[in-house]
């Protein structure tokens, strides 16, 4: 594959991602992973080698873009802070024992659990009660710290931020209106990253057949390609999430929810 067809694939990727990360709430890795992992394999790079340098390198996007999407949203009020440091804190570990699983589990498993984790989340969403606006929540600090842990854990297993399982949990479970569940969410993705950003770095220092400029598995050309498009767009990301229609917002979600799960799986 040619350089500038590689470079324009990754900037226009990571355009997307940024976009739907702050619309969304997302990390944007179920985005990043499948197109990573393509490029990488397309150029001779080992399955199981690719995968996981697509989890690390989505997950070190994956943090920038979470911590400017939250800012977006902490300032039109839609981030709960002490509800996303338990969230974050508790994910930040998750993490790392996601990372430390992805770094020894076979690409097909990987990949299908991917898969259905993103369709279990869409037929929640679509088949649950709508959580209003105004309904007040009592949720404890340990029903916070266990989905936390939950979210972290997918987050470093699958390399994604963990916004696709934690939006239908603030939702449904927790009962956060869908503007401040993606607002949190984002705040708790830029917390659970950082665990398996710093586990896939140092799992895969001594790894074999990695791409050109990577540390540990976290590949440099890929995520400053992915980086420089994806922040700037998820601002604009964010201020189209607070000019949506709320049930529209959750639909949406929903539906890129099943493409993705349906591609992972193999389907498309």
């Amino acid at each position: 594959m040619e350089l500038l067809a590689y470079l324009t694939i990754l900037l226009v990727t990571g355009a997307f991602v940024g976009f739907t990360s702050g619309l969304l709430g997302v990390g944007g890795g179920f985005i990043m992973v499948p197109v990573q992992f393509f490029l990488l394999t397309s150029m001779g790079i080992d399955p199981d080698t690719a995968l996981r340098v697509a989890f690390a390198t989505s997950l070190a996007v994956i943090f920038p873009t979470a911590l400017n999407g939250t800012l977006g949203h902490w300032k039109r009020g839609a981030v709960q802070i002490k509800p996303a440091i338990i969230l974050g804190v508790s994910g930040l570990f998750g993490g790392i024992l996601g990372a430390l699983t992805a770094s020894h589990a076979s690409v097909r498993i990987l990949s299908f659990i991917f898969g259905i984790v993103a369709l279990f989340s869409a037929f929640w969403m679509f088949g649950s009660k709508y959580s209003e606006s105004g309904e007040k929540r009592f949720n404890s600090r340990s029903a916070y710290s266990i989905w936390g842990c939950v979210g972290g854990y997918l987050s470093g297993l699958l390399g994604i931020g963990g916004g696709v399982v934690m939006v239908p949990i603030l939702n449904i479970l927790l009962k956060f209106p869908i503007r401040k569940a993606i607002g949190t969410s984002m705040a708790f993705i830029a917390f659970a990253s950082v665990g398996g950003i710093v586990t896939y770095l140092f799992t895969g220092i001594f790894a074999e057949g990695l791409p050109s400029y990577s540390i540990g598995y976290i590949n440099i050309v890929q995520l400053v390609a992915l980086t420089v498009t994806s922040i700037p767009m998820s601002r604009v990301g964010v201020q189209t999430a607070h000019r949506l229609p709320e049930k529209k917002l959750r639909h949406f979600f929903v539906i890129i929810l099943i493409y993705i799960a349906l591609k992972m799986m193999g389907v498309f």
